[in-house]
């Protein structure tokens, strides 16, 4: 009889595997994993309950071996299939998304799998205590089950730390270091999950969005788009300063171009290399003129050119994005440092980034053309000038610990002007037809260097990439 029993079991066994393995069912659904995880963690316990309590198992001891191992071989193909290819119903938009829901759905089942076996030897195994049990199959049975949840965790938060965009390199320290410490690895494992969920659902998102955009070249403006760095960084050929912005909005038809000025280069001069840069791309392309959009420093310097360097005629919009159009107030008091410490200062900075490129940098005067007094000399001088349209954003972070990099001049600018974006104030960036405070409704907000996309990142209720597509085809729209 055990033979006939044992064939039976080998081929429904079988034709489980070919119908998984061939789509028709899915032996690692998660209705069908709640069930395997409370079971197959106490295999070696259940065999041995039924090695001992069933005639057919003492009986017939070649039938009992071959049931084991067709039994052992399902639960095989389906522990490694699981921990390979986690089953999702969700829309998979890449492989890189598909990977870290993976993780996210292993991360669900080792923490699953813990709360019930807590569960089951709390209370479940009180009412098999009086069983004579050798103590090496409770060891056993304990190891084994330590060993399931460990390798579920450890694999889940092993995917998500690698495919996930949105935990910073602290963030994922912080998760690798405390995932095995008890009671804080569940926080901190629940916490990596929710996040890999706000990042599955903001890409599906943009997926949507670039779906419903296909061909429709909504950032196709008439003339090609200059963007212009700010103070302190030049434009590399593999380090974009505006991070993943210029491939979203070429993606969507847009023409753009740099304008390579200097890193801590004057006004003035940095004025006279986006000028060059102007007719460089006018003559590459044809066009009558150019759309500057400018950060921070930036919008002076594309203010100047225009104004100051007759260039009216051939830039039809400038979009300036935290410019300190009437300076830093914490600059007037950096300024009053004695003259001799400031030009030391000023000379070590002009060493390091003549060595990265610069021509003639100018830390003392770049930096001092921040100060406040500076600022309302430069705007009685330079005047807007009538047939070019200006416009202005401003981003805003809500505290000290929004942003680490701008949290020192953060409390400056915050003690001295108000609301700021880490370094530059509301009023201050204000210019032009100011189109607006970009917040969020979180505690981050939006710092200076977020709204370059400085740190590749998407935040809570903001997309840096989506809100320039929105300016770029805002321009497009007036004709620009």
């Amino acid at each position: 009889m055990s033979y006939e029993i044992a064939f039976i079991l080998a081929l429904i066994i079988v034709i489980c595997i070919i119908l998984d393995a061939s789509g028709r069912i899915k032996l690692v659904h998660k209705s069908v994993m709640s069930v395997y995880f409370i079971f197959v963690p106490h295999i070696v316990l259940l065999w041995y309950f039924l090695n001992e309590n069933t005639s057919f198992g003492k009986n017939k001891a070649a039938g009992k071996w071959i049931i084991t191992a067709e039994v052992f071989l399902l639960i095989i193909y389906i522990g490694i299939k699981v921990n390979i290819v986690p089953y999702t119903e969700k829309q998979i938009v890449s492989l890189r998304l598909k990977i870290m829901l993976g993780g996210r759905r292993l991360v669900g089942y080792g923490l699953y799998t813990a709360f019930v076996q807590v569960f089951l030897y709390l209370f479940a195994f009180r009412l098999v205590r009086h069983v004579a049990v050798p103590k090496y199959i409770f060891v056993v049975d304990v190891i084994i089950l330590i060993l399931n949840i460990a390798v579920l965790i450890a694999n889940g938060i092993l995917r998500i730390l690698f495919t996930s965009r949105r935990l910073n390199i602290a963030k994922r320290f912080i998760v690798a270091c405390t995932m095995y410490i008890p009671i804080l690895n569940i926080f901190t494992l629940l916490y990596a999950c929710h996040i890999a969920k706000l990042e599955y659902d903001h890409e599906c998102y943009k997926v949507i969005n670039q779906e419903s955009r296909v061909d429709s070249q909504v950032c196709k403006t008439k003339y090609p788009l200059v963007m212009v760095h700010g103070v302190g960084f030049k434009d590399l050929k593999y380090i974009n300063y505006w991070g993943r912005i210029p491939k979203e909005l070429i993606r969507n038809g847009a023409t753009i171009y740099y304008g390579n000025q200097e890193a801590w280069g004057t006004v003035e001069y940095n004025a006279e290399d986006i000028k060059k840069k102007v007719f460089q791309v006018l003559k590459e392309t044809g066009a009558e003129k150019v759309n500057i959009i400018a950060h921070s420093k930036g919008g002076l310097d594309a203010r100047y050119m225009v104004s100051k360097l007759d260039m009216g005629e051939y830039v039809a919009s400038l979009t300036m994005i935290s410019s300190p159009h009437r300076g830093c107030k914490f600059v007037d008091i950096a300024c009053k440092i004695p003259d001799s410490i400031y030009k030391a200062i000023a000379k070590f900075f002009d060493n390091r980034y003549r060595s990265f490129g610069d021509k003639s940098p100018d830390f003392y005067t770049a930096s001092r053309q921040f100060s406040t007094y500076h600022s309302k000399k430069f705007n009685e001088d330079v005047k807007d000038i009538e047939q070019v349209y200006y416009q202005s954003y401003m981003t805003e972070v809500k505290s000290i610990f929004s942003d680490y990099v701008v949290a020192i001049p953060y409390i400056f600018v915050k003690l001295t002007e108000g609301t700021n974006d880490g370094l530059v104030s509301i009023d201050s960036a204000k210019w032009g037809e100011f189109k607006g405070i970009l917040r969020n409704k979180h505690r981050r907000g939006i710092s200076h260097g977020d709204i370059i996309d400085l740190r590749r990142d998407d935040y809570k209720g903001f997309d840096v990439l989506e809100k320039y597509v929105e300016i770029v085809s805002e321009l497009k729209s007036k004709g620009f």
